[in-house]
């Protein structure tokens, strides 16, 4: 569960006690630390049919375009079945089978969402890697800062060979791994 959906239901942050380990692959396949777990009812289907589960949530401190995501634990608890082509999740229960579903338009909206914040993550992670990067190099004092000329030697490389012949990149080959 979000930090923020934690706030839009009033629940109180005392409420909620340390975690006890990370989860992965929930943003950008990165390493997660909640900010701690909270046990909650969680409830599915309707008055003439419903059930019912306390859940145990991991909270996190970033934000997603879900209110929360409900994975294995809530699966078994409740016995339900994902159908992941349909946006489905059926639950049994003593009245009949409850199905908690959504429409496609808002699952995609809701993974451009996701998408975009997770992009923006990762560039954020990217920027810092290269200016700590560059700030560890020192400059090439032998270098014209005023000319594209390369100052060492260059391998021409057609871009594509198929189409046209006359369009090349310069690809200096003194280049360092980074």
């Amino acid at each position: 569960m979000y930090a923020e959906t934690l706030d839009a239901m009033g629940i109180d942050w005392l409420r909620i006690r340390p975690s006890e380990a990370p989860f992965h692959d929930i943003a950008s396949g990165k390493q997660v630390i909640p900010l701690g777990q909270i046990d909650l009812p969680i409830t599915f289907g309707d008055p003439t049919n419903y059930g019912m589960e306390t859940l145990t949530l991991e909270v996190v401190g970033f934000h997603g375009s879900y209110h929360a995501i409900l994975g294995m634990p809530c699966h078994a608890k409740f016995m339900a079945v994902p159908n992941y082509m349909c946006l489905k999740l059926k639950i049994p229960n003593l009245h009949g089978v409850i199905t908690v579903g959504s429409s496609f338009q808002r699952a995609y909206q809701r993974e451009v969402e996701s998408c975009e914040l997770t992009s923006a993550v990762i560039a954020s992670e990217e920027l810092t890697v290269i200016g700590e990067e560059t700030t560890e190099e020192a400059p090439d004092t032998k270098r014209n800062t005023g000319s594209f000329e390369p100052t060492e030697g260059v391998k021409e490389i057609l871009i594509d060979p198929d189409n046209s012949r006359d369009k090349t990149v310069r690809i200096g080959i003194a280049l360092s791994s980074k």
